[in-house]
């Protein structure tokens, strides 16, 4: 009798492991960032914050990490957290003022984007806040949607600007020798809160002269001769806030 043939023993298959893929690289550009955008808002008004926050929490791709109500607070959450957009206001009511804080955060190497919402549309507001480094200037009676899409491309390092603001910087490169100077505007905005020469000289670290000068070439841009009237004509113009 003969035995049969042994079977021999199969080795079982083995599929390679595949490597995952490697994790999408936020600075490449090549690959859309999947996180939030983190957001911190700074106004100094509860009900403004509440509004924000209530509407740009709807927004997929959101994410509000905290909010506050000055201008102080938002230097220091911004170096203790991690923020991509913050939405910042112009005015609070402590020292400090929203171009300043701007001008802190963005100072600092990896800072967030700092979107301006004001209901400030004034050459002396709009220039103070994109010399401190703003990356976009929004009204805060902007839609949800066009808040929401100047979060997006100030998130990715893109100017955001409200119609108006676009166009008032554009009428200033058209006009440039009528144009008032940042430091002339940033001198009759004083002038028009009732500070002195004196005043202003210790506010902005100028000499008193030099405040004469600013007032003088005001004057001959504007047309006028007196502070009453170029506070007035630079009011209608928009070129300050009353």
């Amino acid at each position: 009798m003969t035995a049969p043939d042994p079977t021999p023993e199969t080795a079982p298959d083995i599929t390679p492991e595949t490597a995952p893929d490697p994790a999408p690289d936020p600075t490449s550009g090549t690959t859309p960032y999947a996180g939030p955008v983190r957001l911190l808002l700074a106004d100094d008004h509860p009900v403004v914050r509440a509004g924000l926050r209530a509407v740009l929490e709807t927004e997929p791709g959101f994410e509000v990490v905290a909010d506050v109500a000055t201008a102080e607070r938002a230097v220091e959450l911004t170096a203790e957290r991690t923020v991509d957009v913050v939405l910042m206001d112009l005015q609070f009511g402590g020292r400090m003022l929203g171009s300043q804080a701007t001008a802190a955060i963005t100072a600092r190497p990896g800072a967030p984007r700092v979107l301006v919402l004001t209901t400030y549309d004034t050459d002396a507001d709009i220039l103070a806040a994109i010399e401190a480094g703003a990356t976009g200037y929004l009204l805060k009676d902007a839609p949800p949607e066009e808040l929401a899409a100047a979060v997006r491309t100030a998130a990715a390092g893109k100017s955001a600007l409200a119609p108006t603001v676009a166009l008032r910087l554009m009428d200033r490169m058209r006009t440039p020798a009528a144009a008032l100077s940042r430091r002339e505007t940033e001198v009759l905005q004083l002038v028009a809160d009732g500070l002195s020469n004196a005043a202003i000289s210790k506010r902005l670290f100028l000499s008193q002269a030099t405040v004469k000068s600013h007032l003088v070439h005001i004057y001959s841009k504007l047309g006028v001769d007196s502070r009453t009237a170029a506070v007035a004509a630079a009011t209608a113009q928009g070129l300050i806030r009353r």
